[in-house]
C-alpha cells in the first residue's frame, strides 16, 4: 500500500523535516501488514530497519521475561519508533488484533534527517528553495555507495563540493585522462562513452543526482570514461584528496583472505577484475573474470543477483573501483584487502600446515 507524506507528519522526528523531506521518505516507506501471532523480528535480528506501529499493536518479549505492547493507538507508541538498537533486543510479534508497520531504512532515515538540517544554515549554499529543486541530493543520498556514508562525513561532504557550471557538448572528463576530481551533477544531463572492442560506445545517460569519477580515483588508474555535457546545468565536483577522506574509506568494506575464503565457502561470488592476459598468469581458482573497465556494462548480465560479492585484484586498488561501482548498482560487495598476493600466501600457508600435519600422521 502506498505511504503518503501525511501518514509520516505525526511522527516523530520526521514531523520536524521539511514537508519535501517527508515526501521523498513516504516513497522509500513500506507498509507491512502482520497477522495475529506474526513476528515482525525475533531477538538478535540484525537489519537495517526503524519501525514505527501505525495500526493495531505488537508484543514485545525480552529475553529475560520481561513483555510489553507497543499500541498504535497509544500517544507514545503511536508517535515514536521501535526501539532501534540492533541486534534486536527483544522479539515482537503482531497482537491477537495484528498489527500495521511502517519501515525505513534506518541509514537513509539519518541521511534525511542530517541533510534536512545541514540544508537549513544560513551559510548553506545548494539548498533550492524550487519546487523539486533539491531531488538531486535525495538520489545522491539514496545511491548504496552514499547510504554507508556516516552521517558525520555529510556535512563535510557539501562543505567540500565546489560548484561548477558547465554548458552543452561541454566534455567534463576524456577517456585516458589522469585520475582527478569527483563530480555530482546537481543540474543537467550528461552521456558517458567508452572504447569497447577498439571502438567509442555510448553506455550510459547522467541525470540530475547522478555521480561520475570514481573509477580512476580508487583504481589510481587513467579515466576510463569520456562524460560529455548533453545539457548545460551545474556540476559539484570534489577533489581528489576530499574524495579519498570523506568517501573512499566508509564506502570500501574490506576482507582479510581468510574472511574471503570463509565466505566463498558460504557461497559468495569470487570476482577477478583484471584484464584476461592477467587472469591467464593466476587467479584463484573458480573466480569469475570480468574486468573493470567492463564491470559497469556487463555485471548485470553475469552476476547472479541476491548473492554476496567478493572482488579481487593483484594489489586492491582496482578492486576498491569496483566494489564501489558494484555497491552503486546495489550489489553486497567487499574487497579482498592485499589482493592476490595476499589470497596465494594465505592458500600456500594453508598448503604446508596440510601437509605438515599429513606427515606427522604418517
Amino acid at each position: 500500500m502506498p505511504v503518503s507524506s501525511h501518514d509520516l507528519a505525526g511522527l516523530f522526528p520526521l514531523d520536524a523535516l521539511r514537508p519535501e523531506s517527508r515526501q521523498y521518505l513516504a516513497r522509500e516507506a513500506v507498509e507491512v501488514a502482520l497477522a495475529a501471532g506474526e513476528p515482525l523480528f525475533v531477538a538478535g535480528d540484525i537489519d537495517e530497519d526503524t519501525t514505527y506501529v501505525v495500526g493495531g499493536a505488537l508484543r514485545c518479549d525480552y529475553p529475560d521475561g520481561r513483555r510489553t505492547v507497543h499500541q498504535a493507538d497509544s500517544l507514545l507508541h503511536g508517535r515514536y519508533p521501535l526501539n532501534d538498537a540492533v541486534p534486536r533486543r527483544f522479539s515482537a510479534v503482531a497482537e491477537p488484533g495484528g498489527a500495521v508497520v511502517l519501515r525505513l531504512n534506518r541509514r537513509q532515515v539519518e541521511k534525511i534527517i542530517a541533510w534536512d538540517q545541514i540544508s537549513r544554515r544560513s551559510d548553506f549554499r545548494f539548498f533550492d528553495e524550487r519546487p523539486g529543486g533539491n531531488e538531486w541530493a535525495y538520489r545522491l543520498l539514496q545511491a548504496p555507495a552514499f547510504r554507508r556514508l556516516p552521517t558525520g562525513n555529510l556535512e563535510r561532504l557539501f562543505q567540500a563540493f565546489v560548484e561548477q557550471v558547465v554548458a552543452s557538448g561541454e566534455v567534463v572528463v576524456s577517456e585516458g585522462d589522469p585520475p582527478g576530481d569527483f563530480y555530482v551533477i546537481r543540474e543537467g544531463t550528461a552521456s558517458v562513452a567508452k572504447t569497447l572492442d577498439g571502438a567509442s560506445k555510448l553506455v550510459a545517460y547522467l541525470a540530475d543526482g547522478d555521480a561520475f569519477g570514481e573509477d580512476g580515483l580508487l583504481s589510481n588508474q587513467p579515466r576510463n570514461a569520456t562524460v560529455r555535457m548533453l545539457q548545460g546545468g551545474r556540476l559539484l565536483r570534489l577533489a581528489r584528496t576530499d574524495f579519498e577522506a570523506l568517501l573512499k574509506p566508509p564506502v570500501i568494506k574490506w576482507l582479510l583472505p581468510a574472511e574471503a575464503a570463509q565466505r566463498a565457502r558460504d557461497g559468495a561470488v569470487v570476482v577477478d577484475v583484471r584484464l584476461p592476459e592477467e587472469v591467464a598468469q593466476r587467479s584463484i581458482h573458480g573466480a569469475l573474470n570480468i574486468p573493470l573497465a567492463r564491470l559497469r556494462e556487463d555485471a548485470p548480465a553475469l552476476l547472479p543477483a541476491g548473492r554476496p560479492l567478493i572482488v579481487y585484484c593483484n594489489t586492491g586498488e582496482r578492486s576498491a573501483a569496483a566494489a564501489f561501482v558494484l555497491s552503486r548498482l546495489e550489489y553486497e560487495v567487499a574487497a579482498i584487502h592485499g589482493g592476490l598476493g595476499a589470497m596465494l600466501r594465505l592458500q600456500a600457508q594453508q598448503q604446508a600446515i596440510a601437509e605438515a600435519a599429513s606427515a606427522s600422521m604418517g
